[in-house]
């Protein structure tokens, strides 16, 4: 049973997930299904027309120190991003259209980098085209692919699936139908997957 990781680019705790994952996934020897998609639709939807962490002037204040502490914690890159939340659409298709490539997860990290520990635009094409072409990707084939009708379905009935499911933040995690929120989650998920998977291979 594969963990169905849901993230979306903007999301500050997605990126602390998105570069814990797949090695603890390995570790518990689960599968990981990458589910980019759009917390913008999802907050409309309870009347926010923004972040949480910037429509509560409290909680905005507390995150960057938890961020801080958060990735000290796990020995990683940070640097408080100088727009918050940043546009994700162009980078959510482009992962997308990814799906099924060998290098989609690193892919996926970089581009998490790119807006948490470089303080860049993800949707900066000359930027993600740089990443691309690392991966040995054609960017001008891909960012051709991102903008595509059925990529772009693909993505929205995602997010709309997304909400089908009740999920209300990022990251979130499924194991089947059991539902775990938030990065401080993903080991309680794995280890779910993980026992679903021993019991299954034990009979």
């Amino acid at each position: 049973m594969p963990i169905e990781f849901w993230f979306d680019f903007a999301s500050n705790y997605s990126y602390l997930s998105a570069m814990r994952i797949e090695a603890l996934a390995r570790e518990r020897g689960v599968d990981i299904v990458y589910r980019p998609f759009l917390l913008g639709p999802v907050f409309k939807a309870f009347g926010w027309d923004n972040s949480p962490f910037v429509l509560q002037k409290e909680k905005g204040a507390w995150v960057w120190v938890d961020m801080e502490r958060q990735c000290r914690k796990y020995g990683l890159g940070w640097r408080k991003p100088s727009v918050f939340p940043r546009r994700s659409v162009l980078p959510a298709r482009l992962a997308t259209a990814a799906e099924g490539q060998p290098w989609q997860a690193a892919f996926i990290r970089d581009i998490f980098e790119l807006n948490f520990v470089h303080d860049q635009d993800i949707e900066n094409e000359e930027a993600l085209s740089a990443l691309l072409r690392q991966h040995g990707a054609d960017p001008q084939q891909m960012l051709h692919g991102a903008a595509s009708d059925e990529v772009r379905q693909r993505l929205r009935a995602r997010t709309e699936e997304a909400q089908r499911r009740g999920v209300f933040g990022a990251p979130s995690f499924f194991i089947g139908a059991e539902m775990f929120w938030g990065n401080d989650r993903l080991d309680d998920a794995l280890d779910l997957a993980a026992g679903a998977n021993q019991r299954g291979a034990a009979r």
